[in-house]
């Protein structure tokens, strides 16, 4: 890419907040947060996907296609390589998005 303002911005933007996310602290909050959102939102769509009760399997096909699809993407590369913080934070969205579909589950059995 040419080496305009606009890209500068971004490439100094990325790098300072890489730089921010190399406290521990920091990283674990992120995650942390990453995994309420996703429980949030395993919550939010089943509920709105059942208001109807229309698009239940297009729904649901999706979001086993969306979980597969980041399975296969975290879990592709060497055990032992470094991750980055985005394939980190997507794959604990991941999960707290299925720990809250199981939480629905078992709400709606008892």
């Amino acid at each position: 890419m040419q080496n305009t303002r606009l890209n500068n911005l971004l490439e100094t933007i990325a790098s300072r907040l890489s730089q921010w996310f190399l406290n521990p602290w920091r990283r674990l909050s992120l995650l942390i947060m990453s995994f309420l959102f996703g429980t949030f939102l395993g919550t939010a769509i089943s509920t709105t996907a059942g208001q109807k009760a229309e698009l239940d399997i297009v729904v649901a096909a999706f979001l086993v296609f969306f979980t597969e699809i980041t399975s296969r993407i975290f879990y592709s590369r060497s055990f032992l390589s470094k991750r980055s913080l985005l394939l980190e934070s997507l794959n604990i969205l991941k999960v707290g998005f299925t720990y809250s579909l199981f939480i629905e589950a078992l709400k709606l059995g008892s």
